[in-house]
């Protein structure tokens, strides 16, 4: 049993043993036996005689809630849930590409070399096509073939979240990863001979 912790080394300054202030708990064991709201003496001797920690898990209930097991197995286990949660929140961004009407195939490829990175990443793109001057009053056909020059380049599986829209600049799509589930409409650079298409929506 674990008799001096220094606070400064506990996570969240999780109150052990004597450290815990409540008079009565509601207690649970580590092999899910339920002790039931009991005093704070009680635990501290049922803690003892298992020769285990009592660690009060939360605080904030009414009655608080220990649980009696190990500290250090305790450690470990909020140690790898807190690494499980980290891992799971990645966050995902909207990146930003804009092209010209005259953007060169040399330029057209490095966008859309970096748009496939930030697929890759998880992260979704806006693909904006920038129209000054006569630009503007183009068809609109003729501004979304315009746009599929970048996407054909993306070497990254990707579906059309947004289809494209006019928007003060001019004519932007929003795309993301492709999750690959059954009946979704998914788009891939011809150079990896798969077909390109635009979700009908």
């Amino acid at each position: 049993m674990t008799k001096n912790l220094k606070r400064s080394k506990r996570p969240n300054r999780i109150a052990i043993n004597g450290q815990i202030r409540a008079s009565q708990l509601r207690v649970v064991t580590d092999s899910g036996e339920v002790l039931g709201v009991i005093s704070k003496e009680e635990a501290l001797a049922a803690a003892e005689a298992r020769k285990l920690d009592l660690i009060e898990i939360s605080p904030k209930a009414v009655p608080p809630v220990a649980k009696i097991m190990d500290y250090g197995k305790f450690q470990y286990q909020q140690k790898k849930k807190n690494r499980d949660v980290k891992a799971k929140a990645h966050t995902t961004e909207t990146k930003n590409v804009q092209i010209k009407i005259g953007t060169s195939e040399h330029d057209l490829t490095l966008k859309a070399k970096r748009a496939s990175a930030w697929l890759k990443e998880g992260h979704r793109v806006k693909v904006e096509l920038f129209l000054i001057g006569r630009a503007k009053y183009s068809t609109l056909p003729f501004k979304k073939e315009r746009l599929k020059r970048i996407t054909d380049l993306i070497t990254e599986d990707f579906r059309v979240a947004e289809e494209a829209k006019r928007n003060p600049k001019g004519l932007a799509m929003v795309i993301e990863r492709s999750t690959k589930e059954k009946g979704s409409s998914t788009q891939k650079s011809p150079n990896n001979k798969k077909e390109t298409r635009y979700e009908n929506k």
